[in-house]
């Protein structure tokens, strides 16, 4: 399936910006099943630096604010060509040893409440993938999908005991739940074509396990299912943190405001 995708963030700010640097993560990766066409990112307000992959092998680009302006406007658009591979990523790339997703991270410390989760869920006689998606379901049904009760820095065992939350949540949950069963487990953030409309004010979320003789699978919770040719895989890392689309600092500024705009359709 071809897809389409436009997203826009416009930054407002209250008073004029000295100085700020972010990092862009807004490049879908080229992988098995996954063709980058063609991709632009255009920036108004600022000014790219350079260009790079981090250590997970997404693709970043440094923005530095124009000194003492109160706007930016970061717009990418493109279009990819996706296969559906039942969720199946393959093997291991970039330059994050595999072993490193086993460790946890502030967001996704295991506490109590995600340890009696993963102490309630099924052992592997019936498969890993089975398995998986049997958690999943606990973790879809342990936290309500319900918009503004958390944010980009709520921990795992917090959306746990919230009993509500979004799609990072939900991925936060489930790498925390796989982590403690042993198998390596990152964050994925990208586009999501959904059936109902085109236009969106955010990306999505889901997770990715490393199951043996597969490689990586990406399982999203919030929709219980494995992303299909409807997904378009952007940034992954241990957490939301490695995998945000911005990210940086600035100063000069006491608050700011954030528009988001997003397209995702069939071409």
């Amino acid at each position: 399936m071809r897809l389409k995708i436009n997203h826009a963030s416009r930054y407002r700010y209250n008073s004029p910006v000295s100085y700020g640097l972010l990092q862009i993560r807004q490049t879908p990766k080229p992988r098995a099943g996954q063709d980058v066409l063609r991709w632009a990112l255009h920036v108004q307000g600022g000014k790219v630096e350079a260009e790079f992959e981090d250590q997970n092998a997404n693709r970043v680009q440094l923005v530095s604010l124009d000194e003492g302006g109160q706007e930016l406007v970061i717009s990418s658009e493109g279009e990819v060509e996706v296969e559906d591979r039942a969720g199946v990523i393959g093997v291991h790339r970039g330059f994050t040893p595999l072993w490193l997703f086993q460790r946890t991270t502030p967001l996704t410390r295991p506490g109590p409440l995600l340890r009696k989760l993963v102490k309630a869920s099924p052992d592997a006689s019936e498969g890993d993938i089975a398995r998986l998606h049997a958690i999943a379901g606990q973790v879809r049904e342990a936290i309500a999908y319900e918009p503004g009760w958390t944010d980009t820095e709520t921990k795992a065992e917090d959306a746990l005991e919230a009993g509500r939350g979004v799609c990072q949540d939900h991925a936060h949950v489930f790498i925390a739940a796989a982590r403690l069963l042993g198998y390596p487990a990152r964050y994925a953030g990208g586009y999501l074509m959904m059936n109902d409309r085109i236009q969106q004010d955010a990306g999505h979320a889901w997770a990715e396990v490393h199951v043996d003789r597969l490689g990586w699978v990406g399982f999203d919770i919030s929709n219980a299912i494995s992303p299909d040719n409807r997904y378009v895989r952007v940034a992954t890392g241990l957490d939301y943190s490695e995998a945000s689309p911005v990210s940086g600092m600035r100063f000069g500024a006491s608050s700011e405001s954030l528009d988001v705009s997003i397209q995702v359709q069939q071409q």
